[in-house]
């Protein structure tokens, strides 16, 4: 409308102008700034929403308030001496909802296919005048200083006045003067752009169905097997042949893997095979990029994209597999990388990637990363069959255990105070042995209960750390002093310590840390006579770590059974025939702790009555290592 007033013969037209937001102004400002250059009656409107303001500058601006009625219409209207025109309209709130579900529609777009007005466009006189009245009224409100230039206007138009037959002989005396070729020029614009969308859209239409078939092909597989494997060989089957490419693979990978193998492949005839072949990821630019940017990787031409030429190992794979382009999509599930599908176009000239076609691997992938979780869940599945047995083996064991454990330390107690209570003219002597039988046994259901109580509190994640810097050697010593006050009817064995001087500080938890020491020199108590030998020795790694190792002269343990040594309730002689007691819990716990703090323990033996080394590793404080370094080099 604005283009016929600039492109007409119109002497000093009437146009009124209201946006719903100053922004939508903005993009319009420059062609009113055209419109004042042809009239002084220009009214143009708009929420103060920035620095719109009242002001009689070029043209009248009219600032309105945002809640008045004018912010939820829009306005144009044209009134000159032979013509008049109007539109009023109100966005369709549904557009609105529609774009803001739609994420790749921009609402903030004043000009937007997808938008949708209701109202009137007319260029009948007598309804642009009533409009031009309506709103002459609303400016007034806001801009009484305008009466008399707006009475102007209203004079010479005859706005709000009764029509006659005079204005009508006057409209159509002057129509041959308007001159529409702007509005033609716009329609066959419209007319071809038009155009041009629908046969994209077929195209995009026809896409989308080869896609659509594609990928209910693949996700019919995964229905149809539970076969993870007969899955993806059907995923590499039916994406090559789709794409028409050489050579199509999928194969597992995560993001910390450093090599994978090629484990399901699609070739077209004459093309070589790389099943089974071990790819190297950790120098991959490709698979590094795939890793950090979480997206898929195109290369046109291996010969001179610098991702594949800079890189020998890349340079050679392209080379022995003739892969002159070649295309690589992650196969993500909820973020967490878990494979990748690669295309090889070995052909001339290279291929070019069309985005249709990477859209169609992404959404393969996607299935393929459904079918991979799903192999992840059967797998789970037996892992978890596999717990529960070994749980149910937990449950038999804690009862044969705590039964034994507790059953005899209970009668011994009962029998012990039973023979106080009534044997009055017992010996001193002999009550006294009495008294220390029950309280022993007693102690040794109290440790018992403790132990039950700590593993539960470290395997629930229940306990609070409390890392601190320490020296080894005050830890040691105080472990050394909690073992000298167990009570033992027999010789204990010899210990010897062997820190190595200058240790570093270790970050842990003293008290746990005083814990695992202890329980370590316990258990060798147990399973060293008294002529044997306990060795605690201590060593700074390679790294970064101390590694303490508690070593004894002992029963030993076989090979085969230094893993299992750490589960719960593990009694080497058996629950009910052993000759030393104990839970089976002490290696456990310490298992628990060692790990708590980032550490690592395990055993070594040689086989039975070669002794046994019981090793674990703890944290250094690294500004005091740095230090220490840093003064010896001073000297």
């Amino acid at each position: 409308m604005e283009d016929q007033v600039l492109a007409a013969t119109l002497a000093q037209p009437l146009v009124i102008a209201s946006f719903q937001r100053e922004r939508f102004y903005r993009q319009e400002a420059h062609r009113y700034l055209r419109l004042a250059l042809r009239s002084n009656q220009i009214y143009v409107l708009s929420a103060p929403e920035t620095d719109f303001t009242n002001s009689s500058e070029h043209y009248e601006k009219v600032a309105f308030e945002p809640d008045d009625g004018l912010s939820q219409e829009w306005h144009l209207v044209v009134i000159a001496d032979n013509y008049a025109t109007c539109l009023v309209c109100r966005e369709n709130l549904g557009s609105i909802a529609k774009n803001k579900e739609v994420p790749e529609l921009n609402p903030n777009l004043d000009i937007d296919t997808a938008r949708r007005f209701e109202g009137v466009w007319t260029s009948e006189r007598g309804v642009s005048l009533k409009a031009a009245e309506l709103l002459l009224d609303r400016i007034l409100v806001y801009r009484p200083e305008l009466a008399s230039k707006i009475q102007q206007a209203r004079q010479r138009f005859g706005i709000g006045e009764p029509r006659n037959n005079s204005g009508v002989e006057q409209v159509n005396e002057y129509a041959c003067d308007i001159d529409t070729d702007p509005f033609v020029q716009r329609l066959v614009t419209y007319l071809q752009a038009s155009q041009y969308k629908l046969h994209k859209a077929y195209r995009s239409i026809a896409v989308q169905a080869r896609k659509e078939r594609l990928v209910n092909s693949i996700s019919t597989a995964i229905r149809r097997s539970l076969d993870p494997h007969e899955v993806l060989q059907v995923a590499a089957q039916e994406l090559g042949q789709h794409l028409k490419a050489c050579r199509c693979l999928i194969y597992r990978a995560q993001a910390t893997d450093n090599q994978a193998i090629i484990e399901h492949e699609f070739l077209t005839p004459g093309v070589l095979s790389v099943s089974g072949q071990t790819w190297e990821l950790e120098k991959n630019s490709l698979f590094r990029h795939i890793v950090e940017q979480a997206e898929g990787v195109c290369v046109s031409d291996t010969l001179s994209d610098p991702r594949v030429t800079k890189s020998p190992g890349l340079s050679m794979i392209a080379k022995k597999f003739a892969i002159r382009s070649w295309l690589m999509e992650p196969v993500f599930y909820q973020g967490r990388l878990l494979g990748i599908v690669e295309l090889h176009y070995c052909q001339m000239p290279p291929h070019e990637c069309q985005p249709g076609e990477l859209d169609l691997v992404e959404a393969i992938a996607t299935q393929v990363g459904a079918a991979l979780i799903q192999a992840e869940a059967y797998a789970n599945l037996e892992e978890l069959n596999q717990q529960l047995e070994a749980l149910d083996r937990t449950r038999s064991n804690l009862i044969a255990i705590t039964g034994h454990e507790l059953r005899t330390p209970l009668s011994t107690i009962q029998v012990c105070l039973e023979s106080l209570a009534t044997e009055p003219d017992m010996p001193l002597e002999l009550q006294q042995i009495m008294l220390n039988t029950a309280l022993s046994d007693s102690e040794r259901m109290r440790k018992l209960v403790q132990d039950f109580l700590t593993l539960s509190n470290l395997e629930s994640g229940r306990v609070e750390w409390h890392p601190e810097s320490l020296s080894l050697q005050e830890c040691v010593d105080l472990a050394l002093s909690r073992n000298r006050t167990r009570s033992s009817t027999e010789k204990p064995p010899q210990i010897k310590t062997q820190i190595a001087e200058g240790l570093p500080l270790i970050r842990a938890d003293g008290d746990w840390l005083v814990e695992v020491l202890a329980k370590l020199m316990d258990n060798a108590f147990k399973f060293t006579p008294p002529q044997g030998e306990i060795t605690i020795k201590a060593i700074y790694n390679s790294r970064q770590m101390v590694e303490v190792t508690v070593a004894d002269t002992g029963r030993g343990i076989e090979p085969n059974r230094l893993e299992i040594v750490f589960d719960r309730f593990y009694q080497e002689e058996g629950a009910l025939r052993r000759t030393t007691g104990g839970t089976g819990l002490g290696l456990a716990i310490c298992r628990q702790i060692v790990n708590g703090w980032g550490g690592e323990i395990w055993a070594k033996s040689t086989g039975k009555d070669q002794g046994s080394q019981f090793h674990f590793t703890i944290p250094i404080v690294q500004n005091t290592q740095e230090e220490k370094r840093t003064k010896v080099k001073s000297r």
